[in-house]
């Protein structure tokens, strides 16, 4: 089964293309550049680069949040267009899940968090056992201060992942089990992607390009001004 996924979540961009669990090639891109001008570029590169017609691909997989609400409507819209004309498959992952499955430890815990801005993250838990993820909370955003409290109930190793690992390692400093993963694995790509839709393959949890969405955990920041005012 080949894996066409493309990441766009948060300032990085990525693309990765995979084979029945075999990593073929990756692009990765972190240089705050406008996601809807460098995606299709890289990966068009890595189809031409890897020797591989669009037609092959099986499964086409995106991050569709939590993140930038711009970068994951770039992705989202953009797997639509590759995979309409062509009516495969879509997985719609995590990005904080992506984040899990790209850690390479064979045991601990992972806490992908991405900053949410005013003292809260995105956050989600994971555990590792013999490489495998399990999931042991859902996506949601929360304070730093509730997060802390959540995780000292877990002794094992605490790996902290995204952009909002460094502000969680300040506010979690007095925690000895809780550190950062190293920086050219901390943020999502697109290979942590390809591997948690393989896993949504596998159980039967796919969609249709039509069915495929963003899924946001706040409002935009706009529309919660605006509720705020009352309009």
């Amino acid at each position: 089964m080949k894996i066409l996924a493309v990441d766009t979540s948060a300032t990085p961009v990525s693309a990765a293309l995979v084979d029945s669990g075999r990593l073929l090639g990756e692009f990765y891109l972190n240089i705050k550049t406008t996601h809807s001008q460098t995606l299709m570029p890289i990966v068009e590169s890595l189809l031409k680069t890897t020797g591989t017609d669009i037609k092959e691909i099986d499964v086409f997989a995106v991050n569709v949040g939590p993140g930038s609400f711009t970068g994951v409507r770039i992705g989202v819209a953009s797997v639509k267009g590759l995979t309409m004309p062509l009516n495969k498959p879509c997985a719609a992952v995590s990005t904080l899940e992506a984040m899990a499955y790209g850690m390479p430890y064979e045991r601990g815990i992972v806490c992908a968090v991405m900053d949410a801005r005013c003292s809260q993250v995105y956050n989600a838990i994971f555990e590792m056992k013999g490489g495998t993820v399990e999931r042991l909370t859902p996506d949601r955003a929360l304070s730093i201060a509730e997060l802390k409290n959540e995780l000292k109930k877990y002794c094992d190793k605490i790996y902290l992942a995204g952009d909002g690992a460094e502000i969680c390692k300040k506010a979690f400093e007095d925690m000895e089990n809780v550190d950062l993963v190293a920086e050219n694995i901390r943020f999502q790509h697109a290979y942590g992607t390809a591997r948690a839709a393989e896993k949504m393959a596998w159980r039967e949890q796919l969609c249709t390009s039509d069915e495929l969405m963003p899924l946001y955990l706040r409002l935009p920041q706009a529309e919660r001004e605006r509720l705020a005012k009352g309009l």
